[in-house]
């Protein structure tokens, strides 16, 4: 649900990190958050409901801008994770161009897991959204912890899905930086078939992936 003004020339993008309670959504974006340039991405916002809370911030507060002049802003969202701000969840799915799934590693998190991805899938339809056409990853966090699912078993269960896995200790930062720059490697993609942005506006794939996620070190190598 791209919002895209033909008028203006430009593209506002919207990325959510959906997952159950406790599994490092929030995060892995206080962690995305430090680990960007501060000049390439927005303050934090935190609205904050009882128990939980959902934050946000602008990667590109003030645009990247393509070769054609095509201007492109990305927000990026969390939602809560319980069950009881499902009305919440849903607002935020609301229009959303990308999603990541933090799911907890913890074996005696498996149900919650479960439970979790299904009500992506249910709350997606509910805002008109398709789980098996929007731009989707899938984070394992917490791989620091002790007694976690195999990496066999992640693997051996999501790979034949299609959709990219990463195992991920946000709390320590591996594996953030890698989930967002598939997920957004795969919206650029989403978007290109539609809105042409290579022929029409002259951005490529590594350079908009490139652009959203400079920081001070070596950003990870971009595969298809």
């Amino acid at each position: 649900m791209i919002e895209y003004d033909e008028l203006e020339n430009r593209m506002i993008l919207k990325l959510v990190y959906y997952g159950p309670a406790l599994s490092g959504k929030t995060t892995n974006l206080l962690r995305l958050h430090d680990l960007l340039e501060k000049q390439g991405r927005g303050d934090l916002t935190v609205l904050d409901t009882k128990d939980d809370r959902t934050i946000f911030f602008d990667l590109l507060p003030f645009f990247l801008v393509a070769p054609g002049g095509l201007k492109i802003k990305l927000k990026v969202f969390t939602v809560p994770g319980q069950v009881k701000h499902d009305a919440t969840r849903k607002a935020v799915l609301q229009r959303a161009d990308g999603v990541a799934f933090i799911a907890d590693s913890q074996l005696s998190e498996t149900a919650n897991n479960f439970e979790s991805f299904k009500n992506l899938e249910e709350n997606l339809q509910f805002v008109g959204l398709d789980i098996d056409k929007i731009p989707l990853v899938i984070q394992f966090n917490k791989r620091d912890l002790g007694n976690i699912v195999s990496e066999h078993d992640v693997r051996s269960t999501w790979e034949p899905t299609g959709i990219p896995v990463f195992l991920s200790s946000a709390l320590e930062g591996s594996g953030v930086v890698e989930t967002f720059t598939s997920l957004a490697g795969h919206t650029y993609d989403h978007i290109d078939k539609k809105y042409f942005l290579k022929e029409t506006h002259g951005l490529d794939r590594n350079t908009f992936i490139q652009q959203l996620t400079r920081k001070s070190h070596v950003i990870p190598a971009i595969k298809p």
